[in-house]
């Protein structure tokens, strides 16, 4: 302050921000003059400009002249910051929430319309590959392959056959508690048996896959996305459908199978060891019961499911793994999302499957 005026000397800019927002904060405000003298400016941006704003006040800066003794460039500069913190902040207008809510639901089907699209894409691009591949043996990736069988189903092995059993044991024992009213506790063998070679074997183990295996597929691909792994594989000039994704879609084609008849037979014998625990059924005359009531067609019927869902559960994760953005927290994100929607989509496509099973009288 001099001579009952306020005279701004210097730079001010970011690099001295932190010293003039503290001279700034000593000045009481409520004893400034009136007069500004801005000739001794030197250079002037952005961060000075809200400091000067701060201090004075908006309202004064855009009535005063002083601004005039400013360069034109600077003098605007200092404008238009006063004008943007003087304007009151934004208010979301209250809008319709019927439309809201609309725009919403709209919004929504658009991006699983775009989800589904993509899924679609990047499965015919793995079977375009998987066409190219196979004719040719000596582009097999079997080491990857070995790997990715013993993974997804040696592995998987001893959680698919102990969650069976207690399934089996568990359905017997309800099937007996309500067959027992009617007195026909006999026909819990048949519950068991047509449970399990159409539903249940299969769907149990693509649910646990869908869990334990989409998301590993995810957390690989999505790590090596990361890592810059992908990029180095296009930089070689090989192609990352063939080199990471058919070595895990036939894996687990081969090994939900496999762990769909190991999820039936354990199931059933969880069924048959209550049966004859319980309800004095033994195990010869279970056995007697299948090979009498049961057809060839349901255990076909349960196995012929494992290869399509096993196709998609790969594929999901696979290409979850592909989104990934770049992060850790993307990788999450991702790893999330494919069992989720893996899960789902097994579940739709069983009901969907029995509901045509039950319309062709299979």
């Amino acid at each position: 302050m001099q001579d009952e005026a306020l005279v701004f000397r210097g730079d001010w800019i970011l690099d001295h921000y932190t010293h003039l927002k503290k001279q700034a904060n000593r000045l009481d405000r409520t004893v400034l003059p009136a007069e500004t003298d801005f000739t001794a400016l030197g250079q002037l941006d952005t961060a000075g400009a809200s400091v000067l704003v701060s201090l004075l006040g908006p309202d004064i800066l855009l009535s005063s002249g002083a601004v005039n003794q400013l360069p034109p460039a600077q003098g605007e500069l200092l404008r238009t910051v006063a004008r943007s913190l003087a304007a009151p902040p934004a208010r979301a207008s209250a809008g319709n929430p019927i439309a809201e809510f609309l725009a919403d639901i709209g919004e929504r089907m658009s991006h699983i319309t775009r989800e589904h699209l993509l899924l679609a894409g990047f499965m015919g691009q793995t079977l375009a590959t998987l066409v190219t591949v196979l004719p040719r043996p000596r582009r097999w990736r079997m080491t990857a392959f070995v790997a990715a069988v013993h993974d997804t189903g040696l592995n998987a092995l001893p959680i698919v056959a102990l969650l069976t059993f207690l399934v089996g044991a568990v359905v017997a024992f309800l099937g007996a508690t309500v067959l027992e009213d009617f007195g026909a506790t006999i026909y819990t063998v048949n519950l068991v048996a047509f449970s399990f070679l159409r539903e249940f074997g299969v769907l149990l183990a693509a649910i646990l896959l869908a869990g334990r295996t989409a998301s590993a597929f995810t957390a690989q691909i999505g790590a090596m996305k990361v890592n810059e792994e992908l990029d180095a594989i296009r930089t070689l000039g090989l192609s990352p459908i063939e080199l990471l994704v058919v070595p895990r879609v036939l894996a687990m084609m081969v090994s939900l199978p496999i762990l769909t008849f190991i999820g039936m037979m354990s199931g059933m014998f969880g069924g048959a060891l209550v049966s004859a625990l319980a309800l004095d059924i033994p195990f010869t005359q279970f056995l007697s019961i299948l090979q009498r009531d049961i057809a060839l067609q349901h255990f076909l019927v349960g196995l012929g499911k494992a290869p399509v869902y096993a196709f998609l559960i790969a594929i999901i994760g696979c290409l979850e793994g592909f989104k990934v953005a770049g992060s850790a927290q993307s990788v999450g994100e991702h790893t999330t999302s494919s069992v989720v929607q893996s899960i789902f989509m097994v579940i739709l496509l069983d009901a969907i499957a029995a509901l045509f099973f039950m319309e062709m009288g299979w």
